[in-house]
């Protein structure tokens, strides 16, 4: 029996979608991946960090360590994305498909990476930013 057919497109829009949660990798790899099974328990501490500080104010110094999972995880997940949508063709047949030629990514994935990118880009940024600002306040606010 032969295994189901993997499309790049639907991996690259997962992981543009609910990547955060890690289900472009269940969708690649099955429910025993165990990068897939990363990804759900530091974006939760990191929506939890968000709930924090929407409760708590911005003072909330854990937070401050909590938030920036989310980021991570939304950028690993737009990173994976990319990768997806921008392999050869036949290399991810050879890989998911088990040589067959069955999948091209076509504009779907393009579309889907070029999203990914600009939404992982900007993400990275703002985690950064927010980090930095956080831990400079913290060394200000110590002396």
């Amino acid at each position: 029996m032969s295994a189901a057919v993997k499309h790049k497109a639907v991996a690259t829009w997962l992981a543009l979608l609910v990547g955060v949660f890690g289900l472009h990798r269940f969708y690649l790899h099955g429910l025993k991946d165990r990068w897939a099974w990363a990804f759900p328990l530091p974006t939760l501490l990191g929506l939890a960090g968000l709930q924090r500080m929407n409760h708590l104010g911005q003072d909330d110094r854990l937070a401050w360590i909590l938030i920036p999972l989310l980021g991570i995880s939304l950028v690993a997940a737009l990173l994976g994305g990319i990768v997806y949508g921008l392999m050869p063709d036949e290399r991810w047949n050879e890989r998911f498909n088990g040589g067959r030629p069955a999948s091209t990514g076509g504009w779907p994935a393009v579309i889907g990476v070029v999203l990914c990118l600009f939404i992982g880009g900007t993400t990275l940024m703002a985690t950064i930013a927010f980090s930095a600002q956080r831990y400079f306040e913290s060394q200000a606010s110590d002396q």
